[in-house]
């Protein structure tokens, strides 16, 4: 698939766009450059060779709403297809993540965020009846969708059998498994880690296609937690301690 050009606004996803060597032109909103809240963006551009021009509040709310002073024209990475995950170059303690069905921008953006931070190697969404990949979704990400490759597939099961094929343990999130995250050691090797939509959570056949079940335990009078949120807490409570290196720190 070919990357997509679009305009992402805020300052932050500016400079993320920037790092991710995303960015092909940033604006700046007349006299911002002068002022203090905006060298870090403007000395990036600099040194990446973005070209950066002042304009017009009337050009960047029409092209960012939410631009607060800044907006960056991004070339979206290009979105991987189903065939390639059987051939991407996955390393043996790899771990990535498959949204089911998730279609808020918000969550989608959220979760990758919590993916990339956690040291995800892939992203895996849906094609149909899921958020696309917009300019709300890579701001809410902080430029994680920037970062992370991205597979967009038509039947999420299917891929999780071809990642199954390539070594992997799949593991669903699932508020209504027997265990809990608290009960089962997360297993070694490679990983991919299932979270459902958050009304319908995971369809039969993803569930079907997992080898584990798994729920996050609940304390509170609050039954359940949204898409995103439920993936940082997997992440960082089952997922990135049985991978602590045991190396000394020196």
């Amino acid at each position: 698939m070919t990357g997509r050009t679009i305009a992402i606004g805020g300052r932050r996803a500016a400079l993320e766009a920037i790092r991710a060597g995303r960015a092909t032109e940033i604006l700046v909103a007349e006299q911002a450059r002068r002022t203090p809240a905006f060298r870090e963006l403007i000395a990036a551009a600099s040194e990446a060779g973005v070209p950066l021009r002042e304009s017009l509040r009337e050009e960047l709310d029409r092209l960012a709403p939410d631009h607060h002073g800044a907006v960056a024209r991004v070339h979206l990475p290009d979105e991987l297809t189903e065939r390639e995950l059987a051939g991407w170059p996955f390393g043996d303690d790899a771990f990535v993540v498959a949204l089911d069905g998730v279609d808020d921008p918000q969550n989608l953006g959220a979760a990758a965020r919590s993916a990339e931070a956690a040291g995800a190697a892939m992203l895996v969404t849906r094609v149909h009846r899921a958020a696309p990949v917009t300019p709300a979704a890579v701001r809410a990400s902080a430029g994680a969708l920037l970062h992370l490759p991205h597979a967009r597939v038509a039947n999420i099961a299917r891929a999780l059998r071809r990642l199954q094929e390539a070594g992997f343990t799949v593991v669903g999130l699932d508020e209504h498994a027997e265990a809990s995250i608290h009960d089962e050691r997360c297993p070694p090797g490679r990983l991919a880690i299932v979270v459902g939509s958050e009304g319908e959570g995971m369809a039969r056949l993803t569930r079907e296609a997992c080898d584990l079940l798994v729920r996050l335990p609940m304390h509170g009078r609050v039954g359940s937690l949204n898409a995103s949120a439920s993936l940082a807490a997997v992440l960082y409570a089952y997922v990135l301690p049985s991978r602590r290196s045991t190396t000394p720190a020196s």
